[in-house]
């Protein structure tokens, strides 16, 4: 059964509280391409390999993490105008959201990478934007480096790449899923064995080996898959449409 499109785009601004949120992104609905919802498509980024997949697959409302637009940049030209045609003629609607989903207490990235992980005690870590998106706390058991980094390739079908300069077993780690590397200091400060997250630019190895602290790179396309996921579930219980998980994945 068909929901309109504005109901469910006021029920996602409101769960993921948009408005309250500072963020370089545009959040909320960016394309409309359709006054109606019938299948739901859910991704990382908003580019063309994703409104393919979302046409194949008759999705005609669209959830990413990365959208199309972004303050401060110029309205639609170039590859992005052809974009936003395509899903206008495809019947296309699109609707992204960024920090809100990483930071989300029941649907972000990185609640849902601290369950996965079995994280106990955990605590807000990893400021962006002037508040915490991440989380920190305590494995259930010291746990090697390696084995951590294995882990987390099951988990997230992805290929790690570990910076190891501090020791091999581990207890406490911080997480912040994408491009969290700027956390690196914090996670020293707060004595923490392991920072998690997706990339990390050249100068992070030389960085992380003085603090001598571990990191894993689990991949910024991979650790930030789960909570799209989890709002293509949500929609489902709320109003019974379903959900596809269109996979663009990238090599970073």
């Amino acid at each position: 059964m068909a929901v309109s499109t504005n109901s469910v785009v006021r029920f996602l601004n409101n769960t993921l509280s948009i408005r309250t949120i500072p963020d370089s992104s545009r959040n909320g609905l960016q394309i409309r391409g359709s006054e109606t919802v019938n299948k739901v498509g859910v991704a990382v980024d908003g580019c063309r390999d994703v409104f393919t997949l979302a046409r194949k697959s008759r999705c005609d409302f669209v959830i990413v993490h990365h959208g199309l637009f972004w303050k401060g940049a110029r309205d639609a030209t170039g590859i992005r105008k052809q974009n936003v045609n395509y899903l206008k003629d495809h019947g296309i609607s699109l609707y992204a959201v960024h920090l809100p989903l990483d930071l989300h207490a029941n649907l972000g990235n990185n609640i849902l990478l601290a369950q996965l992980l079995g994280l106990g005690g955990v605590k807000k870590f990893g400021r962006y934007h002037g508040r915490p998106i991440g989380y920190m706390g305590t494995l259930n058991k010291k746990t090697m480096l390696d084995e951590l980094a294995r882990k987390l390739e099951q988990k997230l079908n992805t290929k790690c790449t570990l910076l190891p300069f501090r020791k091999k077993k581990i207890s406490t780690l911080g997480l912040v899923s994408g491009g969290g590397s700027a956390s690196l200091s914090e996670a020293h400060l707060k004595r923490l064995d392991c920072l998690v997250t997706g990339e990390a630019p050249h100068e992070i190895h030389h960085l992380a080996k003085q603090l001598k602290i571990n990191v894993v790179l689990a991949g910024h396309y991979e650790t930030e898959t789960l909570g799209v996921k989890a709002l293509g579930k949500l929609l489902t219980e709320k109003y019974g449409l379903p959900y596809k998980f269109l996979h663009a994945p990238t090599i970073i």
